[in-house]
């Protein structure tokens, strides 16, 4: 019988693994006034393929959805709901260089982030400040100090 197996596993058809997702966070920003608007994002989000876990803050509006799912998928499912959602555009205010750069500050945004815009990080524009004052003194030439 083992030669009759043996052979059989050559004859038999295998199905195709299909490519897993990878785990990764998804980070959506949804407006919810009360705990039945909470509860029907969540309940929605629960019970797509592949979530490992949900959790909601609804005083950030912040929808946080970890596990083998795509950000795509799960942003159009809570949109599903009624709700106007958006995948969360903050970033913590610590990460950034410049907070107070035109674009990054915004007022709607939770206590502690900022949006993630280029103009936060140096280097992004020609108008960075140590790029400015690195011209003011020469090694050089010492009489060419421009401040005087």
């Amino acid at each position: 019988m083992g030669a009759l197996d043996y052979i059989s596993n050559f004859c038999t058809v295998s199905r195709r693994r299909t490519k897993r997702k990878p785990m990764q966070t998804v980070e959506i920003k949804v407006k919810m006034d009360c705990d039945g608007c909470e509860r029907r994002v969540k309940n929605a989000v629960t019970n797509m393929k592949g979530v490992e876990s949900v959790e909601v803050n609804r005083k950030q509006s912040r929808v946080t959805v970890t596990g083998n799912v795509e950000p795509n998928r799960v942003l159009k499912r809570v949109k599903s709901t009624g709700k106007r959602a958006e995948f969360w555009p903050y970033i913590p205010q610590h990460v950034v260089y410049y907070p107070y750069a035109s674009g990054a500050y915004d007022k709607k945004a939770p206590a502690g982030f900022v949006r993630n815009v280029v103009q936060a990080y140096p280097g992004s524009s020609s108008n960075a400040p140590e790029e400015n004052f690195v011209s003011f003194f020469s090694d050089d030439n010492v009489h060419a100090c421009s401040i005087m």
